[in-house]
């Protein structure tokens, strides 16, 4: 159902800390115009982990609202399965198209919880919904053999692949039924999990450089390594420093640096070390964004 290169959409906020509502509207439009079909707003981008749940739907909301091209699939996961149902809801009544919700973060569930977690979502809610994997912020991993379990729910139609693993990866595209959709969770591994036969990528990196990751995506879609490995090897330098510090602390400062809306973050993320910001300005310049 959902396939290409998605936009994990940075969440701009004014100098009070408001979500900046014009803002955000502003990078749906440069978004849709540069061609992306899909957005993800609310999800590790868009700092949902400090909004609260009035302000991710009203985020969910906005994007809803502003899109006119684009599919929506809206960040709805939690910790806590209760919470992860009434933002699903709330993204369905809204009208988005599909929710991405994470594996349950610091509970560390066993596998086991895991699945009865999203089997509790499921039946609650009738919505297209992603899986997130990630490992690296959630603490335990959904394996193979549970995400190929969880390709039997009916809501469940694709996972955002994170863990890095590209047996991982490998297992659960060969296996998961063929409507399922796996998609990268990490830029510098598209090209890799799309090889093994993902479907696209929820990008970081297309919040600045949309065209070149829609490019990279449907070079591998047609079948063209060659011209993908091209524009990876491009993309090398600035995938890298877009996660010199934590996602989304660099992609924001870079929107920013670019003239478009992003404003400051909200604690505990803060501003980049004076080192960093000037790797990533010396990225950035090279790649003639600023």
């Amino acid at each position: 159902m959902f396939s290409g290169c998605a936009t994990a959409i940075i969440t701009p906020m004014l100098k009070d800390g408001a979500v900046d509502e014009e803002g955000l509207r502003e990078l749906v439009r440069f978004q849709e115009e540069s061609g992306i079909r899909v957005l993800v707003p609310c999800g590790s981008t868009g700092e949902s982990a400090t909004l609260d749940h009035d302000e991710h739907l009203k985020v969910i909301g906005i994007v809803i609202d502003e899109a006119k091209r684009s599919k929506i699939v809206a960040g709805t996961g939690s910790n806590s399965t209760k919470e992860a149902i009434h933002l699903t809801k709330g993204a369905k009544d809204l009208g988005a198209d599909g929710a991405l919700s994470v594996t349950p973060y610091y509970n560390r569930p066993t596998q086991a919880g895991i699945v009865k977690h999203f089997q509790a979502i499921d039946a609650a809610v009738d919505i297209p919904t992603i899986v997130y994997n990630i490992p690296s912020r959630t603490g335990s991993n959904i394996t193979a053999a549970t995400m190929l379990q969880l390709a039997e729910l009916p809501s469940i139609v694709g996972v955002k692949e994170a863990s890095g693993d590209i047996n991982q990866i490998a297992t659960i595209v060969s296996k998961a039924p063929k409507d399922f959709c796996v998609l990268s969770g990490d830029d510098a591994m598209t090209l890799p999990a799309m090889a093994m036969g993902g479907k696209g990528v929820i990008s970081v990196a297309s919040n600045i450089v949309p065209g070149t990751m829609l490019a990279l995506v449907k070079a591998m879609l047609d079948g063209d390594i060659k011209e993908a490995r091209r524009i990876n090897d491009g993309l090398l330098p600035l995938l890298s420093v877009l996660f010199i510090e934590t996602n989304p602390i660099p992609v924001k400062t870079a929107v920013r640096l670019m003239g478009k809306p992003a404003g400051p973050f909200r604690l505990p993320l803060c501003e980049m070390s004076p080192e960093h910001l000037n790797a990533l300005k010396a990225v950035l310049s090279d790649k003639k964004l600023i």
